[in-house]
């Protein structure tokens, strides 16, 4: 058969050579059963809700953190009152158990899929997944993936909770036809380094079981039976690939120190909680920013205390004390959480969001600052604030930790007393005063992201305005250099937490303005590390001085370009 080759979204980078296993759903079986009695329907539905908790928790005893994070939200899916609501509405109007955790799931899946953020419409997978569990508890199928050999593995799309119990070992490569980056089995995939490609159009009618398949997941392609020189040259890059592991895992421990004594700390970024073990594993100094809103998102009701303390600890812990920055609930109106009421805004990134929804919401914010602190004394706690714009703004926002330590202090509590408290530097006002706020905060945190989106007024998800987003413009590099200047003269860090830190260009010109640290994802490590030990101080700042001057992003790049390519081809 001759070599074809297919396109998909690159989910998870690595390269995959191997035969496919075709996943093609469960084991066929009903359904739905006859509706019994409606007193036997809801005992029947919660004595399956209890033995998919239960395998649910055996699997999470034997995962990874990341992994246990994910098998954490389905339990929490799981126990929903919403759903349970749902499914019982459904038994009274006549369902069988089956039939209304069908319709109960599917309609909280499509609830899901409906709204605007990438990452909660991929949730709605995760609702279908607990579903299907449950109608394979009620209907006793069994469920899962069981690789006997070395395979790629090929579906329709995969639930997390099957990723999670298959035999890694085994586990060559993900493809899937449907899903996209942002689905927990491709969080899991990068987590775990197993290259994945999701989205290929006509996936399941072209692949058979056994098929050779080469996968590439940094470009999104896939190779149905390669020929002999696409195979051979896809080995020597499994190859490469191996020796540069083997090289970041040489050198993660090595400082990330210019070869003139100028010494940048390299920290992870986090989404969840298990995040922090890969990041930690990469060679992080610390965590730069852990977001919390993963604990808030795809739910009906907001986490109370003790599961924000819990998740908080865990962090912490897994961070074995290295400082661990966790940003305060960052959300708004695009986010779509129904039980926040937050009304629809015009301009949702301009709008009630960040700390400004936690000022109207105080019961909100004290039971996080409350977790946070008590948190705290299982590790080196940093709370960060994020969408700091005026000095008001920060002021309200530490007079609110200090009302939740005294709470806790009055109740005899233990807690962090002091942790160390940051803000995001994201607006350019806060840029712009930063001298000022730098006298009230022990660190800053440029928000890279944000800060290139309010500088330019570029929505950075705008699929028409791409080329105007840039993270080098020569405004965006001006106000980094305010926030810098105004950090260390009031003799404080400032760190840099947005995308920005983990591109090589970028991390090149914040070297030369001066920052202190670097937080990325936690695969761009290695490859920053290398480029700061490369680099002499002293060359990187008469860099920056020079594209402070520029006048367009296009003269920043190509002032700073041959640098970077002398620097990349002497790194080796």
């Amino acid at each position: 058969m001759a070599e074809r080759v297919l396109q998909g979204v690159a989910a998870a980078p690595g390269l995959a050579l191997g035969p496919a296993w075709v996943h093609r759903g469960d084991a066929p079986g009903p359904s739905a059963s006859a509706a019994g009695d409606p007193a036997a329907e809801r005992r029947r539905f919660q004595e399956a809700v209890a033995a998919v908790d239960r395998d649910l928790e055996r699997l999470q005893a034997g995962a990874d953190p990341q992994a246990r994070e994910i098998l954490g939200a389905h339990r929490l899916m799981l126990a929903d009152p919403e759903l349970h609501n749902r499914v019982e509405a459904g038994i009274a109007r006549g369902l069988g158990a089956e039939a209304a955790v069908q319709e109960a799931t599917e309609e909280l899946a499509a609830l899901l899929a409906g709204l605007e953020d990438p990452y909660l419409r991929e949730r709605a997978a995760d609702v279908r997944d607990v579903g299907r569990r449950l109608v394979a508890a009620l209907t006793g199928r069994a469920v899962g993936l069981r690789l006997e050999a070395p395979a790629v593995v090929v579906a329709r799309d995969l639930a997390p909770t099957d990723t999670i119990g298959v035999d890694r070992r085994l586990l060559l490569g993900i493809v899937t036809e449907q899903g996209g980056p942002t689905s927990h089995t491709a969080i899991l995939a990068r987590s775990w380094g197993i290259p994945a490609v999701v989205g290929v159009p006509g996936l399941l009618e072209q692949v058979q079981d056994g098929m050779t398949l080469a996968v590439d997941g940094e470009t999104g392609t896939v190779v149905l039976e390669p020929a002999p020189e696409t195979a051979r040259q896809l080995e020597e890059r499994l190859q490469a690939q191996a020796e540069a592991r083997a090289r970041e895992q040489a050198e993660a421990g090595l400082p990330a120190e210019t070869p003139d004594g100028r010494r940048v700390e390299l920290a992870g970024n986090a989404k969840v909680p298990g995040d922090v073990a890969a990041a930690v594993e990469r060679g992080a100094e610390a965590i730069g920013l852990l977001r919390s809103e993963f604990l808030f998102m795809g739910r009906s009701a907001p986490p109370d205390e003790e599961e924000q303390y819990q998740a908080y600890a865990e962090a912490l812990r897994l961070a074995g004390g290295r400082r661990v920055i966790i940003r305060t609930l960052d959300i708004g109106g695009d986010k779509g959480i129904p039980y926040l009421g937050l009304p629809r805004e015009e301009n949702p990134f301009l709008g009630v969001r960040a700390l400004r929804l936690c000022f109207r919401r105080p019961d909100l914010f004290q039971t996080q600052l409350r977790a946070l602190l008590r948190a705290g004394v299982h590790g080196r706690l940093a709370v960060m604030f994020p969408m700091v714009s005026t000095l008001d703004d920060l002021r309200q926002a530490r007079a609110a930790l200090e009302e939740a330590r005294a709470a806790l202090a009055a109740a005899g509590v233990p807690h962090a007393p002091a942790p160390e408290v940051g803000i995001m530097i994201e607006v350019p006002s806060a840029a712009l005063i930063a001298h000022r706020l730098a006298q009230e905060v022990d660190f800053f945190s440029i928000g890279t992201n944000d800060l290139v989106q309010y500088t330019l007024a570029v929505d950075r998800g705008h699929p028409e305005l791409t080329s105007l987003y840039q993270p080098i413009h020569p405004a965006v590099l001006r106000l980094i250099d305010e926030v810098v200047r105004a950090a260390h003269g009031a003799g404080k860090w400032v760190g840099v937490c947005g995308e920005m830190a983990g591109d090589p260009l970028g991390a090149l010109l914040l070297l030369g303005l001066g920052v202190d640290e670097l937080s990325m994802a936690p695969p761009a490590l290695p490859k920053v590390r290398r480029l700061i030990r490369a680099v002499p101080f002293r060359e990187a700042e008469a860099l920056a001085r020079q594209a402070l001057a520029c006048g367009t992003a296009e003269e920043v790049e190509t002032l700073a370009r041959p640098m970077l390519e002398r620097l990349a081809v002497e790194s080796g």
